[in-house]
């Protein structure tokens, strides 16, 4: 009988073509297209909110799984994103694979993009969070605002996400407290701490990608739900989160209010609601 808890859900391993074993987390509903989610810089397999992949797994299958050189999973993390979303199609493939959904948050919404250029014929839909277009505005900035952040985070003893994800509002600053903890649920098999020269690489991959020509979006013609906060500090929502709904021909577009980087994990029920109802 297949998990519908997060929390609960096995650690698995496979290993791609490219000889890179992969961890990940599988559970939910096997009806239909799976549902392959790309994570943010940092992120291990215990990042991912449990209520918000518990609310999509209630239909359809959800698969989590660690960038190579992170987390559980071998290999080495590449220093461009473009590398990073092959690796992610190994990933699938080695899963077997034909036809997927795509969820990408943050770090993971710049991976899905290129995924989608590199192999459109096996995205159905995509949902991008917290996340911008190649060559936006600010992302280049992405490794000072994590860097400031940190050296924050560890004088005052906080998660680093609860200023880089959440407002500072009483509504921000409450929902950075409960998302925290609901982080913590997972008591048995928690994940791998990212590596700092893994961290390194990804934030040199952010700025490279941050720094590039934009891509050409109007070739992709799959329907895409964007969504952010409307006070996105890492990835600024404005001009890059209207940049991305406007450079997509098929695209929709969720902006929600006193919300930052973390909007789908402030607004875990709306999102899942919105979500689903857009997978279907």
């Amino acid at each position: 009988m297949r998990s519908f808890d997060y929390t609960k859900v096995p650690t698995q391993k496979i290993t791609g073509a490219n000889g890179i074993t992969y961890a990940y987390r599988d559970l939910g509903n096997p009806v239909g297209i799976p549902l392959v989610t790309l994570t943010h810089l940092s992120a291990n397999l215990d990042n991912w909110d449990p209520e918000v992949i518990d609310g999509l797994a209630q239909h359809q299958r959800v698969i989590t799984f660690d960038y190579p050189g992170v987390g559980s999973s071998t290999g080495k993390v590449p220093t461009s994103i473009q590398g990073m979303a092959k690796d992610a199609w190994q990933f699938i493939a080695a899963l077997k694979l034909t036809k997927v959904n795509l969820l990408g948050f943050s770090m993971g919404g710049m991976v899905a993009q290129e995924m989608l250029l590199q192999q459109p014929q096996t995205v159905q839909r995509v949902i991008l969070a917290g996340t911008g277009p190649r060559g936006g505005a600010g992302i280049e900035n992405v490794t000072k605002i994590s860097d400031l952040a940190l050296v924050r985070a560890l004088v005052t003893f906080t998660d680093i996400k609860t200023t880089l994800f959440f407002t500072r509002t009483v509504n921000g600053k409450t929902s950075a407290k409960q998302f925290i903890t609901r982080l913590k649920r997972r008591q048995q098999q928690r994940d791998r701490t990212i590596s700092w020269g893994a961290y390194r690489r990804q934030l040199s991959a952010i700025n490279r990608w941050g720094r590039a020509q934009p891509a050409d979006l109007s070739t992709i013609r799959q329907p895409v739900l964007v969504i952010n906060g409307d006070h996105d500090r890492m990835v600024p929502t404005k001009p890059n989160t209207y940049d991305l709904h406007q450079r997509l021909a098929n695209s929709e577009l969720v902006i929600y209010p006193d919300a930052g980087h973390g909007s789908i994990f402030q607004n875990g029920p709306d999102f899942v609601e919105r979500a689903n109802a857009f997978l279907a």
